[in-house]
């Protein structure tokens, strides 16, 4: 007679045949660290680019330059900038894209209104001498968002959001099982994919030691890769005075996956 597991412990025990633990989908903050605060932005118009005061209007030459250097590099790339409608979601947009992108490089450029905090600038008075001066101060507004969805040689699928309006926020979404795959088959490892995960591995160590190797640095420099060959919001000479860009996590998930010997054993479970 056969004897069924009593547990889930007991199938897990037994019957997995694949455990891989992987970071799966994760969302970063790209952002600058000396302009998320008043006084630095302040600092920025008037010490290092030498304005005599600070205002919103010093902010809008910035960004009609990078909106032109964004529509130079979708020309350069032969992409037109797709507006992504309401309601629309952009990975079956850009999952569409990609079936006809072969290599590395950016397939698919969007371009999307989205509410943000920015920069603004109000009137004041001085109660003194009755003139006026400009205030910076905290707003928001329903701004132009830029996405360059691409595949890098290491990570596999990516995309960036720049927002277009200063301080020139965006983000980085990653995928660590995509990565996975693309480097276990650099490796030369057999391996069935999932969509998300692995179904069964030739080599289990040498799969989740890459897994394992998704860290830090190498997330750094895939950002640091990327803002290189981008539109950037800031000139060389902001980025030479240490106006950079710099990563945290803002949403991440993780992944375990266990794929069992047998249907049979996935029912009992």
């Amino acid at each position: 007679l056969m004897t069924l597991p009593r547990t889930a412990a007991d199938v897990l025990a037994d019957h997995v045949v694949l455990e891989v633990e992987c970071i799966d989908r994760m969302y970063l903050n790209l952002y600058q660290p000396r302009l998320m605060f008043l006084d630095g932005v302040l600092r920025f118009f008037r010490s290092h680019r030498g304005q005599p005061v600070a205002s919103s209007a010093l902010m809008d030459p910035m960004t009609k330059a990078f909106v032109a250097e964004v529509k130079a590099f979708a020309a350069g790339q032969g992409l037109e900038i797709v507006s992504f409608e309401r309601g629309q979601r952009k990975d079956d947009v850009a999952a569409a894209a990609r079936e006809s992108f072969d290599g590395e490089g950016i397939y698919l450029i969007g371009r999307a209104q989205e509410k943000t905090r920015v920069v603004r600038t109000e009137k004041r008075r001085n109660p003194e001498t009755g003139a006026t001066y400009p205030w910076l101060v905290y707003g928001t507004a329903m701004v132009n968002h830029y996405y360059f969805y691409g595949v890098d040689a290491e990570f596999g699928p990516f995309f960036v959001k720049f927002c277009s309006y200063f301080p020139y926020t965006a983000k980085l979404c990653i995928n660590g099982n995509e990565r996975a795959k693309t480097l276990a088959a650099a490796q030369g490892l057999v391996f069935e994919p999932l969509d998300n995960a692995f179904a069964s591995c030739d080599d289990p160590e040498a799969l989740q030691a890459i897994c394992a190797s998704l860290d830090g640095p190498a997330i750094d420099a895939l950002a640091r890769r990327w803002l290189a060959r981008l539109p950037h919001p800031f000139t060389e000479t902001d980025r030479e005075a240490g106006y950079r860009y710099k990563l945290s996590v803002l949403q991440a998930e993780f992944s375990l996956t266990q794929t069992l010997d047998r249907p049979l054993s996935g029912r009992v479970l």
